[in-house]
């Protein structure tokens, strides 16, 4: 039975209320891509009028309210913009790690050969926008932000492949996310260990104790969310005082997920079935009844892994108010046509633009011609360049790293540059698609 007859019967057998019918619809808008691609974008757009209007200094002085926390003689304090990037976005990264983890153990990244095509893809994709930013800032005050033009925005991808809907292969769909997974582990690798700073070894001992604690704990069998979410605040928090970027801390703890479930779903219908006394109701003492849905709640619990629970669980949170907050907070830059001719905007935009679906394009024909990959089937040169131009989008992460890597002016130069680029490239890509689906693939 597909999804949506399951989820049809299960509304009719479910009681609907005034206020369930108000909550299922958001429900399900809470968990489709594309609609919170549609969020963000609506929030960076926020962020640019409120930035160029008449209230954009007490827009932009709102994110540098400080906030902290205080007992007795200790307390850390910073600034709204800081909790959002450092604490914030840890979560983003913690979704990030669920991702490659799922990717690792049950997609694309675990069959080498399925795989090979879309990580020559990243690789190139990465490598080539660096090489073409350091080439137009080395030895300029912007060198250092070689790494924002890396990454791709998987959220604005899925919306622009939703938006063309059957003109994208489904080839095309697997090779680019899978290429933006990679990407995020380039990022999350750079961030490491390029944007990292003035390592305190006390604290980096704490954080590497907190995550042998987890180990440890998952190994033993615990199972609470609770007492895991402790750990992960205490692993951050020994990440930020360490000097490593606290959103690696997400990173580790997602990718320590566990990603099998401890009870198949064969052993839950038998639980189920051998659930007699319950479903007859046959239970008469409130305790037993109580006991018996407590145990039945349990079992359904176990027959789903910890990673697909967390998953969907964090899906609506990361991308309808992590995201869309981040932007608001980092996308506010006032717009200046001449601010498109600053070097660093310059260099992030060849980047996103010329270098993104460059390196894509030569990194796989050469994957391709050596052996180690081969192009899917339904896949021609012409829509992998088209979906490479696509991938030039690099919002969310872009503007992350020049958070991390640059200081004003040039960090305002380099948000219009992500800007720009990332709207040539979304342009640029969807007309190159709708033009290759005309076409048919040899």
């Amino acid at each position: 039975m597909n999804s949506k007859a399951s989820n049809h019967r299960r509304e009719r057998i479910l009681p609907t209320t005034p206020m369930t019918r108000v909550v299922r619809p958001v429900e399900r808008f809470l968990h489709v891509q594309t609609a919170s691609g549609a969020v963000l974008l609506a929030c960076a757009l926020i962020a640019v009028i409120a930035a160029n209007s008449p209230f954009s200094e007490a827009y932009l002085q709102f994110w540098n309210v400080p906030i902290g926390l205080h007992f007795g003689d200790w307390h850390v304090e910073h600034s709204l913009l800081t909790w959002i990037n450092d604490g914030l976005m840890a979560v983003f990264f913690f979704a990030v790690g669920l991702e490659v983890k799922r990717e690792l153990v049950l997609g694309e990244l675990r069959q080498p050969r399925q795989a090979a095509l879309p990580v020559a893809a990243a690789i190139g994709g990465m490598l080539a926008p660096a090489l073409l930013y350091w080439m137009l800032q080395a030895g300029q005050p912007g060198e250092r932000g070689w790494g924002i033009p890396m990454a791709t925005d998987i959220a604005f991808v899925v919306g622009a492949m939703a938006i063309l809907g059957d003109r994208v292969p489904r080839a095309l769909r697997i090779t680019l996310l899978t290429l933006a997974i990679v990407d995020d582990i380039g990022a999350i690798l750079i961030i490491a260990l390029v944007y990292s700073h003035d390592l305190h070894w006390s604290w980096l001992g704490a954080s590497a104790a907190g995550v042998g604690a987890v180990a440890l704990l998952a190994r033993l069998g615990l199972r609470s969310i609770p007492v895991y979410t402790m750990l992960g605040a205490g692993i951050w928090f020994a990440c930020h005082e360490s000097g490593i970027h606290a959103t690696i801390a997400g990173v580790i703890l997602g990718l320590m997920t566990p990603a099998q479930s401890y009870l198949s779903v064969s052993a839950l219908g038998k639980l189920v079935d051998h659930a007699d006394d319950f479903f007859r109701g046959d239970l008469d003492a409130e305790e037993e009844r109580a006991s018996e849905v407590s145990y039945l709640q349990r079992a359904v619990r176990e027959s789903i892994s910890p990673l697909e629970y967390l998953e969907n669980a964090l899906h609506p949170w990361v991308g309808f108010v992590i995201m869309p907050i981040f932007a608001l907070a980092n996308a506010g830059v006032a717009v200046e046509l001449t601010a498109l001719t600053a070097p660093v905007a310059v260099a992030v935009v060849v980047g996103l633009v010329v270098g993104k679906p460059l390196g894509i394009l030569v990194l796989s024909f050469l994957a391709v011609k050596i052996g180690l990959a081969r192009l899917p089937e339904g896949l021609s040169w012409r829509q992998l360049a088209s979906g490479g131009c696509l991938a030039g989008i690099g919002f969310t992460m872009a503007l992350f790293l020049a958070g991390l890597a640059l200081q004003e002016p040039q960090l305002s130069s380099a948000k219009i540059g992500i800007l720009a680029a990332s709207a040539i490239s979304a342009s640029l890509g969807t007309m190159l698609l709708v033009i290759a689906a005309r076409r048919p693939v040899a």
